[in-house]
């Protein structure tokens, strides 16, 4: 009778999905719920320290259960950040054209400092933005992004973990630090390839506005 020999290293088997315990069930429940909604853990945040540290511990169930809803995964251990990668473009985030705008602004800013000034951190104010947009960036801009629209950009960047908000009143004297995870999020290779998307939002004649003027009845009635 042949009897297998005793492996003499025990390897501990890592359950499936399926034999995970009530309790970690809940946990990877909320882990997903974490990256589906902003995108990322944040683990150098005081709420969110403890499920950073719970998700790298079981990051193999986490690459599973995010597998399975079209997700892979991507731990950055200096950051403390656990961030979220659409494998298809149906994921991927939706931006309006002033989001996009203040999204590429901040990553200039970022870059700058980090790049050119060789920075480890990235901070600017509110105003310090505005400013970078619309006097250096795209001083063509005709208008300038409405203050509460501006509130509302910058509080989904931050949800996602792209910037941290530092409040003050006013609010165009409210802090910014950039976060390294917009390098990944809009991921540029060099300025070169930043400009080429920038000079999509530099204006252009409407030419509605051109046609208006052509058959404007004022011009007419004053001709008469």
């Amino acid at each position: 009778m042949n009897l297998e020999e005793p492996s003499a290293f025990l390897t501990e088997e890592i359950p499936s999905l399926l034999a995970l315990s009530e309790s970690d069930r809940d946990r990877l429940a909320e882990v997903l719920q974490e990256l589906l909604s902003t995108g990322s853990i944040n683990g150098l945040e005081s709420s969110r320290s403890n499920l950073y540290h719970w998700a790298r511990q079981h990051d193999d169930w986490l690459r599973e259960i995010a597998a399975l809803n079209g997700l892979d995964v991507a731990i950055y251990h200096e950051e403390r950040l656990i961030q979220a990668i659409p494998r298809s473009a149906g994921l991927r985030l939706r931006l309006p054209q002033d989001a996009t705008l203040v999204w590429l602004a901040l990553w200039f800013a970022g870059d700058v400092r980090w790049r050119d000034e060789g920075a480890d951190q990235a901070f600017l104010s509110v105003a310090e933005l505005m400013d970078l947009i619309h006097d250096q960036l795209l001083p063509d801009l005709a208008k300038r992004i409405p203050r509460g629209r501006l509130q509302e950009i910058l509080r989904q960047a931050s949800r996602l973990n792209l910037i941290k908000l530092i409040h003050a009143e006013p609010f165009e004297e409210t802090g910014i630090e950039i976060l390294p995870a917009i390098r990944r999020v809009i991921p540029f290779r060099d300025l070169a390839d930043w400009q080429e998307t920038a000079a999509q939002f530099q204006p252009e004649i409407d030419q509605d506005e051109l046609d208006e003027e052509e058959e404007d009845p004022t011009q007419e009635t004053e001709e008469a």
